[in-house]
């Protein structure tokens, strides 16, 4: 219906959470919120923190007409289950939703240098480097798993002067990122439109769209990058193994994530034939993989 959002809201009672999230983002989720019976925020936790609480709900925000039915049946078959835990569907008012989360997360810091910071929020102390985000309706505010795995991993290499892919760039969190850190010449690639919106506004906010090119199509596939980063879902990665190594430059480094901890092993023995990995970065139960290609 236009003008409008429907979210779908379930209880985890004992579910493992990343099971959940990894079905909702495979049936179109465009954010994913997890909280407890106060809704207060999941914000970055501190190392060896647990982020959630004995009482924890998941809200996913999806277009109108996104299949409910569907949803329910493919969380009854991943998780194992005859019948959900409470759950039920809401209609939204058209809200600038992409903009809500900025009422509950602050200035995040990833490594050393690496800030993340919301809207107009202001300015971390020191010599922080600053990316101003608003991650529009696309995938990424450095708040998951997946995407500080990736902020910390381009805070603790040398990205100076390098060429950068980051091959399903959602927001343009890990883009822009990788600019503000030195990059000269960042191509952001995903299949989503809004996406590569979002990606092309927060260029723009943080004064980087000179370095920066978004699309959904690579131009050129013969194009190499010192710096290849997919922060995308194990599946995907396996799929496009052969593209995302042949887009490395020799001696380039890579940066895989969106894997759960038990997808490791296979996603590990599809690339291990082209790059060389180091040992996987765990963090809330979500992997990443680094390496370089020979």
């Amino acid at each position: 219906m236009p003008g409008e959002w429907r979210q779908f809201v379930m209880n985890l009672e004992t579910i493992e959470p990343d099971r959940v999230e990894t079905v909702l983002v495979k049936n179109g989720a465009h954010s994913i919120t997890l909280t407890d019976a106060g809704d207060e925020p999941v914000l970055e936790p501190a190392p060896g923190e647990t982020p959630l609480w004995r009482d924890t709900k998941v809200t996913a925000l999806f277009d109108a007409d996104a299949d409910f039915v569907s949803l329910k049946c493919n969380l009854r078959e991943t998780l194992q289950l005859e019948v959900l835990p409470p759950n039920h569907v809401e209609t939204l008012a058209d809200r600038a939703w992409e903009r809500e989360w900025l009422k509950d997360f602050g200035p995040m810091q990833f490594g050393e240098r690496l800030w993340v910071v919301p809207g107009d929020a202001g300015m971390p102390p020191g010599d922080a480097i600053v990316v101003r985000l608003d991650p529009g309706l696309a995938f990424g505010t450095g708040t998951h798993a997946t995407t500080a795995l990736c902020l910390e991993w381009l805070d603790s290499i040398d990205v100076a002067g390098k060429t950068v892919l980051d091959f399903g760039c959602g927001s343009g969190i890990l883009s822009v990122a990788a600019c503000k850190l030195g990059a000269i010449f960042v191509e952001g690639i995903d299949i989503d439109l809004q996406a590569v919106t979002a990606s092309l506004q927060n260029a723009e906010r943080n004064n980087v769209e000179d370095r920066f090119r978004a699309r959904t199509t690579i131009l050129d596939e013969s194009e190499q990058y010192d710096i290849v980063i997919a922060n995308i879902l194990a599946g995907t990665l396996i799929e496009h193994v052969s593209f995302i190594c042949r887009t490395l430059k020799p001696g380039g480094m890579l940066a895989l994530s969106g894997v759960l901890s038990e997808q490791v092993d296979e996603v590990r023995n599809v690339f291990q034939k082209y790059i060389e990995l180091e040992p996987p970065a765990i963090k809330d139960n979500w992997a990443r993989l680094t390496g370089t290609k020979p």
